[in-house]
């Protein structure tokens, strides 16, 4: 029998060996590795009673004491770097230096973390009237739950838990049914560092345990990456049973290139930001759009022999540039992408279909795939693919390059190239979305800058990373105190609202 991969409750890892499973397949031999279990009702409503009362210590517990923990922590992900990149790249199929850069990421946002007693800090007034001092305070919201997507297995769970656990919250995380191995590790982590029992749990599941945990009453808070049709559920799900909820969903990011822009600097940063990890990243560059059909014709020759000259293969193997598609029925839904855009006009300039990798024929691979005169009725512009599928929308001008850019439902990154400062400050001041870049492909903030993006590419108004990860897990409570002196006289009875 294949192993069974368990829970992480209050310390210990717990297997139900009676519990639904779903399979853990690896994606670059497409070979079952081994079964998940699957937490029920019961197990959660267990969890959250553990979660419940531990948190209610830790949140107690001094702000040195919470950061020695989150200390030990970011020094137990370094020393555990190899072996996280392993099972990064048994289940998500990512090579060594595309997780080693996740992992980097991750350790940025403990990092930050590290800095909650500064981020958390109240405000204070003296005297705001009859020698009443005022003060506010945040204070932990309690259980928050966790849901985290299968591209990102280590990045998205520590940036996203962290900032919780250092503020004083409890944490139940419930990764993707694809990568789970890695969050079981970072819970253990946990435990060495020193983090006490039942503060930082990890349950498996999938729709049935989401809707518990959006549904229990004793989970205060739910934060979410995914696809967008899912995270908005969630949203207005979890709202109604009014907790709060901060939903990051899917992206479709367009990368705008002037004619002045270096155009070499501009066709490598395509290649790397659009392809890299098979295009599985929200924050992935989807659509290059050109201004100027001269533009468009040198970009396309630059970008073609850099495609050709990729490398698709398994994780362990270190001249790949990218790895499989995580599953089965993620490499059909590309390739059936593929198909449509074909039916719907678009040029196709490469096809990464039937690519077989020797040794590995069972794997998860396409190569690179790129259309050109990709238009905005098509299936291309309107929806995000999670595969190497990339597409070139050629337009005329920045100001229609800007309005293709508005015009898609998603927010979530958008890049200039250029060398020209009135460009890039009206693209940076027009374009609807969270993150910009300007001659960056891939704007994705360090760890003390809020994340997060526009339209619907978020639901809520939480962040991650920065400090509006701190707001999002606290909440305020405001104090006003007086002590009078021992002799005062008492005041004669006043209905009258006070305002002295």
């Amino acid at each position: 029998m294949n192993n069974l991969i368990g829970h992480f409750i209050n310390g210990q890892i717990e297997i139900d060996v009676h519990a639904q499973t779903h399979p853990i397949v690896n994606p670059s031999t497409g070979q079952e590795s081994a079964r998940l279990t699957f937490a029920d009702a019961a197990t959660l409503n267990k969890t959250v009673a553990i979660a419940t009362q531990a948190g209610h210590a830790w949140g107690q517990s001094s702000h040195a004491a919470r950061q020695a923990v989150v200390f030990k922590f970011r020094e137990l992900l370094i020393q555990h770097t190899d072996a996280l990149l392993e099972l990064i790249g048994k289940e998500h199929g990512k090579n060594a230096p595309d997780a080693k850069g996740e992992i980097g990421r991750a350790i940025e946002g403990v990092e930050f973390a590290c800095n909650a007693p500064h981020v958390t800090k109240g405000e204070f007034a003296t005297n705001v009237g009859g020698g009443i001092d005022v003060y506010s305070q945040r204070v932990p919201i309690g259980v928050v739950g966790c849901i985290t997507p299968f591209n990102f297995p280590v990045m998205v769970p520590v940036v996203m838990t962290t900032m919780a656990v250092a503020v004083g919250n409890a944490v139940i995380l419930k990764p993707s049914e694809k990568v789970p191995s890695a969050e079981v590790m970072l819970a253990q982590l946990w435990k060495q560092a020193g983090l006490p029992d039942g503060v930082f749990n990890v349950l498996h599941g999938d729709k049935a345990l989401v809707d518990h945990m959006l549904e229990h009453p004793g989970i205060a808070g739910i934060n979410f990456v995914g696809s967008t049709a899912v995270g908005e559920y969630i949203y207005h799900k979890g709202t109604a049973h009014n907790k709060r909820v901060a939903s990051f969903t899917g992206g479709k990011n367009h990368m705008v290139v002037m004619p002045d822009a270096d155009l070499e600097a501009a066709a490598t940063a395509f290649v790397s930001a659009g392809y890299g990890s098979a295009s599985q990243r929200c924050m992935a560059v989807s659509l290059l759009l050109p201004v100027g059909q001269q533009t468009a014709e040198k970009l396309l020759a630059l970008i073609v022999p850099k495609l050709q000259s990729l490398k698709v293969g398994p994780y362990s193997d270190a001249q790949v540039d990218f790895g499989p598609v995580v599953s089965a029925q993620s490499k059909v839904a590309v390739e059936q992408a593929i198909a449509r855009c074909v039916d719907e006009g678009g040029q196709l300039v490469l096809d990464g279909r039937g690519l077989k990798v020797a040794g590995y024929e069972n794997g998860f691979y396409l190569g690179p795939t790129l259309f050109d005169h990709v238009t905005t009725n098509m299936q291309l512009y309107k929806e995000e693919i999670f595969g190497p599928v990339r597409g070139i929308i050629r337009t005329s001008s920045l100001q229609e390059a800007i309005a293709i850019t508005n015009a898609n439902d998603y927010g979530n990154g958008a890049v200039l190239f250029t060398r020209d400062g009135k460009s890039a400050h009206s693209f940076s001041n027009q374009v609807e979305a969270g993150m910009i870049g300007i001659n960056v492909p891939v704007p994705l903030p360090v760890g003390y800058f809020n994340f997060g993006g526009l339209r619907r590419s978020k639901f809520g108004d939480g962040h991650m990373f920065g400090p509006d990860a701190a707001r999002f897990y606290t909440k305020i409570k405001t104090v006003s105190q007086r002590w009078p002196d021992a002799d005062e006289a008492a005041a004669g009875l006043s209905l009258a609202f006070d305002s002295k």
